[in-house]
């Protein structure tokens, strides 16, 4: 299978509730970032005090994680409301009657099934004519929880990459409690087994792609000066069964400033494609294709997504515009171009529109059958699902009919079959999975039962003005009968960045738990995301991120006005760069906010760039090396702009130890230097979990419990 671009998307930022790898090189402390600039001098202990948080494991720092924990816990953990809130949550996660969401591959459905029996998880695999009529029994390929029983390792499965057509043969990804960093083995799903003496790598930031069944390319650490600044590989190599690891031919290395250079293969009926996806920086992308045993860049600009390949055509999906000859591919679409042509360095010989959205949607996922492609669009952040299918004439254009007023999201799809498995979802309106089938018809899969009595609840979308007049549009989900006197707790979530969109789904963990206790929910679309597309989220980058800051607190104005709610009963929420967000709100308008939930966030945004991945998003926020984009990051670095004579609300920071794509440093140091100014502060660190902050269902849980009891005891108390 070939893996879409927005895979590495999410490979580097971590989506979802949130959005980065071994530490950074050395070396890149004193890199020089552009030509003509040099690197900011060193923070040192003298002018930074908590420096020391940052050593992820160091005896010092994990002594001060364990104090803030029981601190914490001794407020949070002893509510009286705790375990019955962690245990409504637990519950909902360990369902036996939640949908087991599959992927299509070959004959066969693939599941990863976790509960309270299967903590870990199973690997699990039933026919497709099977899981389609929701019958048969599941069949158990490997059962995580007895691996780590026998290897004494807190493995958490990563994913697999299988060879088509027969699938017999996959890559695992194994993580060691949860962080980014993996081992790969090579599995036999005949045997049930790995392949003893097959193809095994060391534990990194990695990716490996099938060239046919006796070779691989890999791009993994290979040694000094083989990784990246950002903690990805650099090099990838093509690596024959049977030889040693260190052996592989390298093929292509990228330089220490790339943000990645990941290999990837596509093998279909219709043609058998692999090279190696180069990222100059976050947002662009270079292709390199395999052409007669060599790699050859293709002509194409920087500025796109590789989505992968339809019979001989190759589809992108546009960021900026594109003139090439008198064609012209506009930011935000979707196109196709011959791969001969773009072998031969003429694209503009077949290059084709196969989709462009208007100025009030946008191409949110590109899933790519056998014969069609199937595209899920926003339209004013509600989902809609179109099919395209080459003909003579372009492109035929299909809508598929189904629910409005939601998210329409395509879990999986068959490169060797049109079929697709496509899942509908709203804040009030449980999943309902549905399997769309080679001539188009559509059957229900399975649906999950309501998880919360909803016939009292209402779903309402509004527009706020922004800073500079822009509308900006955020849902309210709320009882019907809440009073519009300001008295309602509510609880306030952003995220703004990567052109991750957030759209409506259906509301579980922490949101479920508030709506219940009485509360209201505010899901906002501010800039930095991908809801309107490309321009929605580059009108934010570097020297305007303060746009979407401003976004944010219009929105808070805007439901405060209403009198939905007051300063004192709003909290706030948000992960990773939406943590990023939290604290900015913190500094900027601490006067609009009664309680903070900054989850594995970013915060000292002057240092960012050197921790683990930090430096593959400086496309985003911009490099503080260079003097220009380090005035503009300081004035809303919320490390730098937190003061001892400011009134701040009390906030509660969260973390994990095995986080390596956002430095746990970021949330201690926030903290430490939050204390030490005299503001009252909570923090929590889980010692697994990666980027999520959990590593298993009962660790989600447990922190859904902890975050509700804080908000309760803010806002609701």
């Amino acid at each position: 299978m070939i893996y879409p671009a927005k895979y590495f998307t999410a490979i580097i930022t971590g989506v979802a509730l949130s959005v980065v790898s071994a530490c950074s090189p050395t070396e890149n402390e004193q890199t020089k970032s552009e030509e003509g600039n040099t690197p900011m001098a060193e923070t040192t202990e003298a002018a930074d005090p908590f420096l020391w948080l940052e050593e992820v494991e160091g005896e010092k720092a994990l002594a001060w994680v364990e104090e803030q924990n029981t601190k914490s816990l001794a407020r949070l953990k002893d509510d009286a409301r705790f375990e019955g809130l962690m245990a409504r949550s637990l519950s909902d996660y360990n369902a036996t009657d939640k949908i087991a969401y599959a992927s299509i591959i070959g004959t066969q459905a693939h599941n990863y099934w976790q509960d309270a029996t299967n903590v870990r998880g199973l690997w699990r695999v039933k026919p497709l004519t099977d899981y389609a009529s929701n019958s048969g029994e599941w069949e158990t390929i490997l059962d995580l929880d007895a691996l780590a029983k026998t290897e004494g390792e807190n493995w958490v499965m990563k994913g697999r990459s299988c060879l088509a057509p027969d699938n017999n043969r996959c890559l695992i990804r194994l993580s060691r409690g949860g962080g980014d960093a993996v081992v790969t083995r090579e599995f036999d799903m005949e045997t049930k087994s790995f392949v003893e003496d097959g193809f095994i790598t060391p534990e990194s930031k990695q990716s490996m792609a099938w060239v046919d069944a006796d070779t691989v390319m890999v791009a993994t650490n290979f040694g000094e000066g083989t990784m990246n600044a950002s903690g990805y590989a650099r090099q990838v190599r093509v690596w024959k069964r049977g030889t040693a690891l260190d052996t592989a031919e390298k093929i292509f290395e990228g330089t220490h400033e790339d943000v990645f250079s990941f290999p990837f293969s596509s093998h279909r009926e219709d043609g058998t494609y692999s090279g190696v996806l180069k990222g100059p920086s976050f947002f662009t992308q270079e292709i390199h294709l395999m052409v007669d045993g060599a790699l050859k860049h293709l002509p194409l600009p920087h500025e796109i997504d590789f989505e992968g390949f339809l019979g001989s055509k190759m589809l992108v999906q546009m960021r900026a515009d594109w003139v090439v000859g008198e064609k012209i591919a506009k930011a935000g679409s979707l196109i196709s171009v011959e791969v001969a042509d773009l072998i031969a360095g003429k694209p503009e010989n077949s290059l084709e529109t196969v989709y462009m959205p208007n100025a009030e949607s946008s191409i949110q996922s590109i899933s790519i059958a056998k014969s069609k492609i199937y595209i899920g669009l926003l339209e004013n952040v509600t989902g809609k699902l179109i099919t395209a299918t080459p003909n003579s004439g372009g492109w035929a254009m299909t809508t598929v009919d189904m629910p409005a007023n939601g998210r329409i999201s395509v879990t999986s799809t068959d490169d060797w079959s049109d079929q697709a498995l496509v899942n509908f979802e709203s804040f009030l309106t449980p999943d309902t999975l549905q399997l769309i089938a080679e001539d188009g018809s559509r059957s229900d899969v399975q649906s999950l039962p309501a998880r919360f009595d909803a016939s009292d609840m209402v779903t309402e979308q509004h527009f706020a003005t922004s800073s500079d007049g822009t509308k900006v549009p955020y849902f309210i989900v709320k009882h019907a009968d809440t009073p519009m006197d300001g008295s309602t707790p509510t609880l306030l979530y952003g995220y703004g960045g990567f052109e991750i969109s957030m759209t409506p789904s259906y509301l579980g963990g922490v949101n479920k738990l508030w709506l219940e206790s009485g509360g209201a929910y505010v899901l906002t679309n501010i800039r930095g995301g991908g809801e309107y597309g490309p321009k929605w989220h580059q009108s934010v980058l570097k020297e305007n991120r303060q746009l979407a800051y401003d976004d944010f607190i219009a929105i808070a104005e805007d439901i405060i006005a209403a009198k939905l709610t007051t300063a004192a009963k709003l909290g706030i929420r948000g992960g990773s760069n939406g943590g990023l967000l939290m604290g900015v709100m913190t500094t900027q308008r601490p006067d609009l906010f009664k309680a903070v939930i900054t989850a594995v966030p970013l915060l000292d945004m002057l240092r960012y760039h050197k921790l683990l991945a930090g430096a593959s998003w400086v496309g985003e926020y911009g490099n503080p090396d260079i003097a220009e984009e380090r005035a503009y990051i300081a004035k809303y670095s919320p490390y730098q702009n937190l003061k001892a004579d400011g009134t701040y609300p009390e906030v509660f920071y969260y973390t994990s130890t095995k986080d390596d794509r956002v430095h746990p440093g970021h949330a201690r140091k926030m903290t430490a230097k939050t204390m030490a100014q005299g503001h009252a502060v909570l923090y929590y660190e889980n010692t697994e979990g990666g980027h999520s902050a959990a590593a298993n269902l009962k660790q989600r849980a447990y922190t859904d419990a902890l975050q509700v009891v804080y908000l309760m005891q803010k806002l609701s108390d």
